[in-house]
């Protein structure tokens, strides 16, 4: 069984998809049509991307192979942080501290662009602003306090701390020592974003063609250097392309699959709970992750209903590096969830779910153009091909700037986007084969050092 095929059936029981109404599923391309961009991927930057390019003016075709928010953008833990997946100090060491603090100011940036985008489209989707970052023992809380002064004297990120005597204000749980509150992060329901973006785009002149899996990609010499998109009903021809599909590319782009890694990450949902109890597990109502590298997240999500509405504890913390689904998926979540909370022992689990991310080997984001990673670079005539990937499971608010900063780079200002383009990744190692166990084999020495 591919990882495709593990895919859909993590997305059987999803809290996001029972509590959002899709619209009507867009048509699949019938049809040999052509554009000045074509974006393949109707995730966060995918959409972000086609709403950034029709605002300047260009025609813009999506093709997604399954629904809107189908991958990682729908189905995620819901958490909008500063910041990426990796270290300011993995930025600062290939692009220098000045290049490093205008990468952190993007992130900063991103957040308010979901903000301004959910204004602009009248996009309900649950914001909860806040973030706490939760030290579970004394050695990781003073790795935790160096962090944010470093943070606040290099790059101005303004954190509040919280001693081991504060915290039982901000948490009810005994499981932790001390940490952080950041208040521009913060937490939103994905797929009603997701799906808000998709309205936006539509409203904005953007084709949407879903259940319109792209087959080969190809330079069309005889039109000028454009490109052409193939499907099994269709077919685009145009000027620029975007690929944003992650690991879901699945053979568009051989040689970008190296570069990234699939990586199962699983979440659950309590059943109910009295709106009393959900108020005073987290009393801010902020998302929660804590430090260890293998983390645990989680955050109390408010569905408004017909009858008022329901709280529930979405909680993730299991992560599959083979790509195969952890036995007893929801009963070993509960478990989890109930060490981070023992009140909540009882509490049923009424969905769990969950996907696959694309981390990069250093956990730094990889956007670039195609041709610049083929042998024959721009003489392959991809020039105008570019992809983002390698989000590494830091991607709600970041997809959202990068597709930003992809149509800049399209429209003629590539600069912020190439700060991004420049960073170095390497291919994960042991080849097609051996490197899913090397992997494997990695992560278990780091799950070791969280326990240490």
């Amino acid at each position: 069984m591919s990882f495709l095929d593990t895919d859909r059936d993590l997305a059987r029981r999803s809290y996001y998809d029972a509590t959002v109404q899709r619209p009507a599923a867009s048509p699949a391309l019938a049809a040999d049509i052509e554009c000045d961009v074509a974006i393949v991927g109707g995730g966060l930057a995918g959409l972000s991307a086609a709403i950034e390019l029709a605002d300047r003016g260009y025609d813009v075709v999506l093709l997604e192979a399954r629904q809107v928010g189908w991958g990682a953008s729908g189905r995620n833990g819901g958490q909008a942080l500063a910041g990426l997946a990796c270290e300011q100090d993995t930025i600062e060491a290939q692009l220098g501290l000045d290049e490093a603090r205008r990468v952190w100011a993007m992130t900063i940036e991103a957040l308010a662009l979901i903000q301004q985008r959910c204004a602009r489209f009248h996009i309900e989707c649950d914001w909860r602003p806040g973030y706490l970052s939760l030290a579970v023992s004394d050695r990781k809380a003073r790795e935790l306090q160096a962090w944010q002064v470093r943070m606040q004297s290099l790059y101005g990120h303004e954190t509040s701390w919280i001693s081991p005597q504060q915290l039982p204000h901000w948490i009810a749980s005994p499981r932790f020592h001390s940490g952080l509150h950041d208040p521009l992060s913060g937490h939103l329901h994905p797929m009603k974003y997701s799906l808000g973006l998709a309205r936006g785009a539509a409203q904005l002149g953007v084709r949407l063609f879903e259940n319109s899996t792209v087959t080969g990609l190809d330079a069309a010499v005889t039109s000028g250097g454009s490109v052409r998109l193939r499907t099994v009903g269709g077919s685009v021809r145009a000027a620029h392309v975007l690929l944003a599909g992650n690991v879901y590319l699945q053979g568009v782009a051989p040689v970008l699959e190296p570069r990234i890694m699939p990586v199962g990450t699983y979440i659950i949902a309590s059943e109910v709970l009295d709106a009393a109890l959900a108020q005073s597990l987290i009393p801010s109502g902020a998302a929660v992750c804590d430090t260890n590298f293998v983390l645990d997240y989680f955050r109390v999500a408010h569905h408004s209903t017909a009858a008022g509405g329901d709280h529930r504890m979405l909680y993730g913390g299991r992560v599959s590096y083979s790509t195969a689904t952890p036995m007893n998926l929801a009963a070993s979540m509960q478990k989890r969830m109930a060490q981070t909370f023992p009140q909540l022992s009882r509490t049923g689990v009424e969905f769990s779910w969950g996907g696959f991310v694309d981390i990069s080997m250093n956990r730094a984001p990889d956007f670039g153009r195609l041709a610049d990673r083929l042998p024959t670079g721009p003489a392959s005539g991809l020039s105008n091909v570019y992809y983002l990937q390698g989000f590494s499971g830091h991607g709600l608010a970041l997809t959202g700037m990068a597709g930003k900063l992809v149509a800049e780079a399209i429209d003629g200002d590539a600069r912020r986007f190439d700060t991004f383009s420049r960073l170095k990744h390497c291919a994960f190692p042991g080849g097609r084969l051996l490197r899913m166990p090397v992997l494997v084999a990695g992560m278990a020495y780091y799950r070791l050092k969280d326990l240490l």
